[in-house]
């Protein structure tokens, strides 16, 4: 009986990246990989520490960190402009849409950036 490829999918997503390295077919190509599964995992760590900072950043360090974090997730703005009476939404989307153009691997370095720059001006 074979999977479904939904199935395949969410075991991939499960599977923790060192156990891929254990079992690479082409070992040749982990240096290829190794700087992505740094990065993603660097990317991790920031978005659950940021959640831990002991004072609340200021609206426009977290409308930064809010478009980078959906830039490195999602990729550029795939929605319409929330309506005009919609400001928290309005102001989310314009967060993001700042960030258009810039790749998943840039947005995610730079949100490990200013993760980093949040967490030491306000500690954790």
């Amino acid at each position: 009986m074979s999977q479904s490829p939904c199935a395949i999918c969410q075991q991939i997503l499960l599977t923790p990246p060192s156990k891929y390295i254990q079992n690479l077919k082409y070992p040749s190509l982990l240096p290829l990989l190794l700087p992505e599964l740094e990065t993603s995992a660097d990317f991790d760590k920031a978005t659950k520490e940021v959640r831990k900072l002991k004072a609340r950043p200021s609206d426009e360090e977290l409308k930064a960190l809010y478009g980078l974090y959906k830039q490195a997730i999602i990729g550029d703005v795939n929605i319409a402009c929330p309506a005009m009476l919609d400001l928290k939404g309005k102001a989310k989307w314009e967060a993001w849409s700042l960030q258009k153009g810039l790749s998943k691997d840039d947005a995610m370095s730079a949100y490990i950036s200013k993760a980093n720059e949040l967490i030491e001006k306000y500690g954790v």
